[in-house]
């Protein structure tokens, strides 16, 4: 099976030698398009280093708390089944492609990246399900039942987005590994998670612990 061609000449534009390959998820029977391991095992250049930091390829990657927000959605069905969804931040797809594939009504998968919609494309046939995309939240209606959010709050400059969530959807489901205790009013934490980022970036312990946590409105 060949890699979409886009997302593979995208990849190749920052680092010449990689390549794509479908990866099952571990835990999960999900499988996603994304960067070889043996990718990562040499040191960059400092022009590579450049070009991933000016348009860093995280749709090529399945963060940590995607997986584990995959899982318990798999695991939990009912929290999305006949439900309109929105994946925010949506990446890799993993997230919107799991609640698809728990029974969703609907998933729409938001990103701002074109570049993470067309992996979330390629990676929604891969798993046999259809979403819907967008590249503009606020553009999006009040219309869905829950809003879920993996891995965007790494900067705690996207805190007011806490807010925004529950501005589309009635709930909020939103995993994150790097900011925690954000106590804001209206969230509660579920669940503290274990997930690692795969290909497996070998983290600090401290980034492979998964925050869940759900808000109402």
């Amino acid at each position: 099976m060949s890699a979409p061609e886009r997302l593979q000449d995208a990849l190749n534009q920052l680092l010449g030698d990689a390549s794509l390959g479908a990866q099952t998820l571990p835990g999960t029977d999900l499988r996603l398009w994304l960067i070889d391991p043996d990718n990562m095992h040499r040191a960059f250049s400092p022009e590579e280093t450049r070009r991933i930091l000016e348009e860093p390829p995280y749709w090529c990657f399945c963060w940590a708390s995607g997986l584990a927000l995959a899982r318990w959605l798999a695991e939990k069905p009912e929290w999305v089944a006949g439900k309109r969804v929105l994946d925010f931040g949506a990446g890799s797809g993993v997230a919107a492609i799991a609640a698809a594939k728990a029974g969703a009504a609907e998933v729409v998968a938001c990103d701002l990246d074109p570049l993470a919609l067309d992996a979330c494309r390629a990676n929604a046939e891969l798993n046999g399900v259809t979403l819907r995309y967008s590249t503009d939240f606020f553009q999006e209606e009040d219309r869905f039942d829950l809003v879920i959010v993996a891995d965007v709050l790494y900067d705690r400059a996207n805190l007011p987005l806490l807010d925004h969530f529950l501005s589309r959807g009635r709930q909020a489901l939103v995993a994150d590994s790097r900011v925690r205790d954000f106590q804001h009013p209206l969230y509660t934490r579920l669940a503290v998670l274990d997930a690692c980022t795969w290909p497996d970036l070998a983290e600090p312990a401290e980034f492979r612990s998964v925050s869940l946590y759900h808000a109402i409105r």
